[in-house]
């Protein structure tokens, strides 16, 4: 199975609050955030630029993080198609978050694993594309724009 991905701008961090915290606005605020509570912890992924700059005080951050989207909308009754993913990153080194919604799948990797990334998801045979389609440059210092 052949998968568009689209590089989406921006850096993104990864937080962890208590499990009983209120989920932050600061949060919100971007195109692109996901936040998950379970028992245990309420983690928050979200634009890098919005994570208030005294937070690594309060609770753990994880910064550096870039998404890419399987274009889609995706079959819920697909089957493998994270597996079709995570198998090439993951044997060229890469770590992996991978995030899911109705429509499709995110995977997140860190800035610096972005290059051997897009060459290991292309070596397999699929597409990696900016927003608009055009082909990723991971030849310079990864993009760290943040979405504000």
């Amino acid at each position: 199975m052949h998968l568009r991905l689209r590089l989406l701008p921006g850096e993104l961090a990864v937080c962890r609050l208590p499990a009983d915290a209120p989920i932050p606005a600061w949060a919100t605020a971007a195109p692109f955030f996901c936040v998950v509570r379970t028992a245990d912890e309420l983690s928050v992924v979200c634009a890098a630029g919005r994570v208030p700059t005294d937070a690594d005080a309060t609770f753990p951050v994880a910064r550096g993080w870039r998404a890419l989207r399987v274009a889609g909308p995706l079959d819920l009754a697909l089957v493998g198609v994270m597996a079709r993913l995570a198998v090439p990153l993951a044997d060229a080194g890469v770590s992996v978050l991978p995030i899911a919604t109705f429509d499709t799948d995110y995977l997140l990797v860190r800035a610096a694993q972005l290059p051997p990334a897009v060459a290991a998801l292309r070596a397999a045979g699929h597409e990696v594309g900016d927003e608009v389609g055009d082909e990723v440059d991971t030849h310079g210092a990864p993009d760290a724009r943040t979405d504000d």
